[in-house]
């Protein structure tokens, strides 16, 4: 009944409005040495448009830096001093920063904000007037060869390490009390507590193995670099490993069935993972309730970690905010887990 009744509104509701190419809320800052009643203008058109969001304004390239490297903004707006006056004369310029770790969103986006930014100079010129159009140059950061495989990397190894650690933790476990052995565990000697772990340790073993064939196809095939702390990268990938786990534990004790553990990995894991994470499509574009949902999901979190040290190369300091959730996620979901599997034993 579940999949009968269940899958299809699941699948209609992510799949109406995860699923889209538009560009909306892109978080954008400007830089405005002039200040002007020009550079107003062109700010107020960006601002009143549905699809940019002006969450900053900037004093400098070096503020403008860190804004990207946080991770606070996606699109930067930058003036030539004395715009208004250098106007006529054709001396103004506006250049267009974009994240481009996601190359298609930043085409899209550098896109629009072309189109609106020809649509206020257009509004600027006097009747009977003519002046020099002011065409936008462009700056892609962090990939600016426009590889696809900068985007996808990072979310394929959300994904591949939630699956294996979560949907194949739970089955497990799962399996032995579906044939009955895991009674015949709980009477041992040994505490509930090692028997969960011992079950749990060859799946950390293995998405490491898998950690580790990513990043080496990732560089050597792909040629993806690494261009931040290899070790800040394996430290937090197996932060998220343990997250994992700790959800595949959580849905063992959960349900009774392999086939419940696999339907509730499936719904809970798997499709909410590749529409809600960011890994496919952005967060910005969906609806308040969707991006609210999407920071239950922890792999978003690990997937803008993974962008920032490994596509950005910033430091893990610009990263604490992801890897303090993870953590926070981690304590959670093991403490959560392991009281629901001892309520179950009593």
């Amino acid at each position: 009944m579940l999949i009968l009744l269940g899958m299809p509104v699941v699948q209609i509701i992510l799949f109406g409005f995860a699923i889209t190419t538009e560009v909306k809320n892109v978080r954008t800052a400007v830089l405005d040495p002039s200040g002007d009643v020009a550079t107003h203008r062109i700010i107020d058109r960006l601002a009143a448009s549905e699809y940019f969001t002006i969450v900053t304004r900037l004093h400098s390239p070096d503020e403008m830096e860190q804004a990207f490297k946080r991770g606070d903004i996606d699109l930067a707006v930058v003036f030539t001093p004395r715009f208004s006056d250098c106007l006529y004369t054709g001396e103004s310029g506006i250049q267009l920063v974009a994240d481009a770790t996601d190359p298609n969103m930043a085409t899209t986006r550098l896109g629009y904000a072309s189109g609106v930014i020809a649509s206020a100079q257009q509004e600027l010129m006097a009747d009977g007037v003519r002046m020099p159009s002011v065409v936008p140059r462009m700056k892609l950061l962090y990939n600016p060869q426009m590889k696809s495989v900068y985007n996808f990397v990072p979310g394929v190894m959300g994904l591949i390490l939630m699956m294996i650690c979560a949907m194949m933790t739970s089955i497990s476990i799962v399996r032995e009390k579906e044939m009955g052995t895991m009674e015949v565990l709980l009477v041992s000697p040994m505490r509930p507590l090692y028997i969960i772990l011992a079950k749990a340790v060859p799946y950390f073993v293995l998405s490491f193995v898998n950690l580790t064939t990513i990043l080496l196809l990732s560089v050597y095939v792909l040629g993806v670099p690494v261009a931040g702390s290899l070790s800040m990268l394996v430290l937090v990938s197996l932060l998220f490993i343990f997250v994992s786990l700790s959800l595949g534990l959580l849905i063992s004790t959960l349900t009774h069935t392999q086939v419940a553990a696999m339907l509730a990995s499936g719904l809970v894991l798997m499709m909410p993972t590749m529409l809600l994470s960011g890994m496919i499509f952005p967060i910005e574009s969906m609806p308040p309730l969707l991006q609210g949902i999407s920071c239950l999901i922890p792999a978003r979190w690990y997937i803008q970690v993974v962008r920032k040290l490994m596509i950005e190369g910033v430091d893990v300091l610009f990263a604490w905010r992801e890897v303090a959730v993870l953590g926070l996620m981690a304590v959670v979901l093991m403490t959560v887990s392991l009281k629901k599997f001892k309520d179950r034993l009593a």
